[in-house]
């Protein structure tokens, strides 16, 4: 497992806090520009307060004295107050500016830009500044203040937003990881840890995945993963059986050539046999140590490692189909029909040899499921993606063990004394060929077979 500075929950914990960082950055930006806004309208309100101590004199004149208590209540230089009647009002002298801004007329872009130049200042400039009256929007409040403390200010409001992003950060990012950490880490790292036993002990079935009643993706993912260790460890299972089955027929397979080839030269001199009882038995015994022959090397090549090897030439498919029939002994024997309904010109590129395994493989599956009365039937036919031959019987159709291990070695046939390779093997073809072989139908009708040819 990798240390926890490396973790998927450290990567989250870090996201989490970058992320809840960059969205108290974006709500930074308009709140500290508010932030200014609402400084300046209050000096603007207070600057109006402060002129009514003017108004209520009896002259209109205060003294110098009560002049600079209001001003520094206002906590501006100079006050100029216009009312609708053209009036004015002044308190204070007003000084050289620096800049002036009117209140009425910003926008929320030149609101954040001048909260950031004021953020950027390293001198106490003079604002000049006009807005409306609070009580009366058509008395215009015209006053001079100083930058330096509503920068102080806005720093201050910073500082606290910043610790504010800090601990809400932080308490987001606990909140998530405790929950990503209880929902998807903890699930992650037992089925990491259970691939990690598979690798280590992939016949150890204590290892697996446990059980989990969820229903999203992880919960998904482990009983998927669950059924992936079940099918591997099935397959290495099969795979050791196919090894030791190998190691086996190869050490057998001289000897029993050799005991077969004796048994066919003994079939040999049967056939010269002066007894005709004899003579009419002796085919039948050399076709019997003939299959016997292929089966063990048919056993041997499955039992090796990688597909088989092809030699691609053009093939008129209907000569391979009688070809095929021909050496069907059986059908002939019991009765059933061979049917070729393959054009004469239809061509496809294949290894002969192992094209006629399939179709042999497949036609004597068929005759024997119809028990000595039916017919077999090959037909085939193109599109632009692929070539198809087809294989129906007319048969009970295949049962339904069969069915369920149709491609599985070992496991898929049901007759008495049969190896289940058949069909295997065809796939294994098959797949060598770019192409797949499918059941398309089993039932009371009889089975259909295809094979799927990439198109040439």
């Amino acid at each position: 497992m990798p240390p926890l500075a490396k973790s998927l929950s450290a990567r989250l914990l870090v996201l989490t806090i970058a992320f809840v960082m960059l969205g108290e950055v974006l709500i930074y930006v308009p709140s500290v520009s508010r932030y200014r806004l609402v400084y300046l309208e209050e000096r603007l309100a207070a600057a109006h307060e402060a002129t009514l101590a003017l108004e209520a004199s009896p002259d209109g004149m205060i003294t110098t004295e009560l002049e600079q208590k209001l001003l520094a209540h206002a906590r501006v230089r100079s006050i100029a107050l216009r009312m609708p009647t053209a009036s004015y009002l002044m308190l204070g002298e007003p000084p050289a500016i620096d800049a002036a801004f009117d209140l009425r007329d910003e926008t929320a872009y030149e609101l954040i830009r001048e909260a950031f130049i004021t953020l950027g200042q390293t001198r106490n400039r003079v604002l000049r500044v006009i807005g409306s009256a609070r009580i009366d929007p058509q008395i215009l409040v015209d006053i001079t203040l100083d930058e330096a403390p509503m920068r102080t200010e806005m720093f201050d409001y910073s500082g606290r937003i910043l610790i504010l992003s800090i601990v809400l950060s932080l308490m987001t990012a606990a909140l998530v990881f405790l929950s990503l950490q209880w929902l998807m880490v903890r699930p992650m790292r037992r089925i990491t840890a259970s691939l990690v036993s598979f690798r280590e002990a992939p016949e150890d079935a204590s290892k697996d995945v446990p059980a989990t009643g969820r229903s999203d993706e992880i919960g998904v993912a482990q009983r998927e993963l669950a059924e992936l260790q079940r099918g591997l460890r099935a397959a290495l299972r099969q795979r050791a059986h196919l090894a030791a089955l190998g190691a086996a027929v190869g050490k057998i397979n001289h000897d029993l050539r050799n005991i077969l080839s004796t048994a066919a030269l003994v079939s040999d001199r049967l056939a010269d046999s002066d007894d005709p009882e004899v003579r009419q038995q002796t085919p039948a015994l050399m076709a019997a140590i003939d299959r016997a022959i292929a089966l063990c090397v048919a056993t041997l090549q499955f039992s090796r490692a990688g597909g088989p090897e092809l030699k691609r030439e053009r093939v008129e498919l209907a000569a391979l189909v009688d070809d095929v029939g021909g050496a069907m002994t059986q059908a002939e024997e019991g009765g059933v029909a061979w049917r070729n309904d393959v054009a004469a010109d239809f061509t496809l590129t294949a290894d002969r040899e192992q094209l006629f395994r399939v179709l042999f493989n497949l036609g004597q599956n068929a005759v024997e499921a119809l028990n000595g009365a039916g017919e077999v039937r090959v037909s085939a036919s193109r599109d632009r993606r692929s070539a198809v031959i087809e294989v129906a019987d007319t048969g009970p159709g295949l049962a339904p063990k069969a069915e369920e291990h149709l491609f599985e070695p070992f496991a898929g046939s049901t007759r008495e004394g049969g190896t289940g390779l058949g069909l295997p093997i065809a796939r294994e073809i098959m797949r060598a060929h770019g192409g797949e072989i499918r059941l398309v139908k089993s039932g009371g009708g009889g089975s259909i077979f295809r094979l799927e040819f990439p198109a040439d």
